[in-house]
């Protein structure tokens, strides 16, 4: 039986976890795959760390030369993370003719296009699974699964420590600080928390999905991105009494020749089954121009189900042949800038209680072909401040901005609108 020699990256978490699966289901893997697979070095940062699973001293090194340049070494799985030196390392070990998997998905996002060119250059496979959505399978399905379609469209629930946060503020009655602040007691939340909250880790992977998806790695420019740090309960409440859930949703849309990509919260209809994803779980919904609409449910990060993930590309490449056609491609492709685009919307407005408020804001609305569709307007708060909560029709996104920001400058109007965005998912 054939003998593959792996060298591990990094050794955190997700590596642990790669560990344990490997040598604990090693006679598993070996019926399933027909190879066996022996991890024969593993780089970290330091030697006397404590680590989540019993290893052997003698895989550990600081030197990524006994990985990269060991011949016996055949894929290299890289899982430190960031750029820097997560990418010299995976060029130097494509350029070597050693197949990579990695799980980092803002390598990918940032530099994807330069490591698929130099991969397909120098024939080599590289596994990407665990990049986006944890132990989900979406990466193979877009890859293989789906290759007879047009994918028109896809909406992501990425982030799951967005998505425990907002289903906390909605099963519990929780504010978001509140929320947050137990989450990263928890260690819920990347040290960065704008990754989570701010909805970047959401635009990273969306970057993968729609290179997968249409054939083009977007700038990350070209990716609208909003986090959820203003949803307050109140909204939630508002969302649920008008018959939806809001989710911080990552959208890629294929029309007209051209790509929407955009990270936002957005009000989801209560009936469609993406409204009912919660905790720590992430689902991507994909609809096929032939397979129709499909969704893709499970855990999306943690040490095994990620693992998982990872030790399904180890076995992939080493199985697989090279075929450059699963990686994505540098052709042109035209996105849309928000602006442009048309969707319902949710306002709410934050205002002094006063007569002939509604009418101010429904005058600047109505001056930039803004068609109101319900208004609700309830009683002060402790403060003596009034929300108003206007759902719009199908409007511009340029014009509810500029009404927006007319609003924004009347006296009577004491915050920023919040502004969330409707997918009908019809």
């Amino acid at each position: 039986m054939k003998t593959v020699k792996i060298g591990l990256l990094g050794f955190g978490t997700v590596g642990a976890g790669v560990f344990k699966l490997i040598t604990e289901r090693c006679g598993l893997l070996e019926e399933r795959s027909g190879v066996r697979f022996e991890i024969k070095k593993i780089l970290v940062r330091d030697l006397k760390k404590p680590r989540k699973v019993e290893v052997d001293p003698r895989l550990l090194t600081t030197n990524p030369e006994e990985v990269l340049a060991d011949p016996e070494i055949s894929t290299v799985v890289e899982l430190i993370g960031g750029i820097e030196p997560a990418r010299s390392y995976l060029i130097q070990a494509i350029q070597s003719g050693k197949k990579v998997v990695t799980a980092n998905k803002l390598l990918l996002a940032e530099k994807g296009g330069e490591i698929f060119e130099l991969a397909r250059e120098c024939k080599t496979p590289v596994g990407f699974e665990a990049s986006v959505g944890g132990g989900i399978p979406i990466i193979r399905a877009l890859q293989e699964g789906f290759v007879g379609n047009q994918i028109n469209e896809i909406y992501g629930i990425v982030n799951a420590t967005s998505n425990y946060i907002l289903s906390e503020m909605s099963l519990k009655g929780s504010e978001f600080q509140e929320v947050f602040a137990h989450a990263q007691s928890e260690g819920y939340v990347e040290s960065d928390p704008r990754m989570d909250i701010e909805g970047h880790d959401a635009a990273q992977k969306l970057s993968i999905l729609t290179a997968l998806s249409s054939g083009s790695s977007p700038a990350p420019d070209k990716i609208y991105v909003e986090g959820i740090s203003r949803i307050t309960h109140f909204d939630i409440e508002s969302a649920e009494q008008l018959g939806f859930r809001i989710k911080l949703l990552a959208v890629y849309k294929q029309h007209e020749g051209r790509i929407e990509a955009r990270v936002h919260p957005t009000f989801i209809p209560l009936r469609h089954p993406l409204s009912d994803v919660n905790g720590f779980f992430n689902a991507i919904y994909v609809k096929g121009d032939a397979v129709g609409e499909t969704m893709f449910y499970g855990r999306g990060g943690g040490m095994m189900p990620t693992a998982s993930a990872v030790v399904s590309d180890i076995v992939s490449v080493e199985r697989t042949v090279f075929d450059p056609s699963l990686l994505p491609t540098a052709r042109p492709v035209s996105f849309f800038s928000l602006e442009e685009l048309s969707m319902e919307y949710y306002l709410r407005f934050t205002v002094v209680d006063r007569p002939g408020v509604l009418g101010q804001i429904a005058n600047a609305l109505g001056a930039n072909e803004i068609s109101i569709a319900s208004v609700d307007q309830h009683g002060q708060d402790k403060g003596g401040r009034v929300p108003i909560v206007i759902m719009l029709h199908r409007a511009q996104e340029k014009n509810v901005r500029k009404a927006i920001q007319i609003i924004d400058q009347m006296e009577p109007v004491l915050d920023k609108t919040l502004c969330i965005r409707v997918e009908p998912l019809a």
